[in-house]
């Protein structure tokens, strides 16, 4: 079956964010430098800064980290790790 233009879009993020994930999650079992700034960190604060440079503003990106936040206990079910 075909997706629309908006199945496209929903799902294109959805395939994104978990590649995203699952790259962050490789490079923090590798991480070689314990003491050092964890690869998780760098990379959202990356992803932060390259959400401004694609356009996106302060609030915006503001907001979608907030929302996100705001669902974690609702997605993890009140656990702390999977």
């Amino acid at each position: 079956m075909d997706l629309d233009e908006r199945e496209q879009i929903h799902f294109g993020a959805i395939n994104a964010a978990e590649d995203f994930a699952g790259t962050c999650a490789r490079y923090h079992a590798a991480n070689p430098y314990p003491g050092a700034a964890a690869p998780l960190d760098l990379a959202i604060n990356v992803l932060m800064t390259g959400l401004w440079d694609q356009g996106f503003s302060q609030t915006e990106i503001r907001a979608a980290f907030e929302a996100a936040l705001a669902d974690m206990n609702r997605y993890a079910a009140g656990e702390e790790r999977r």
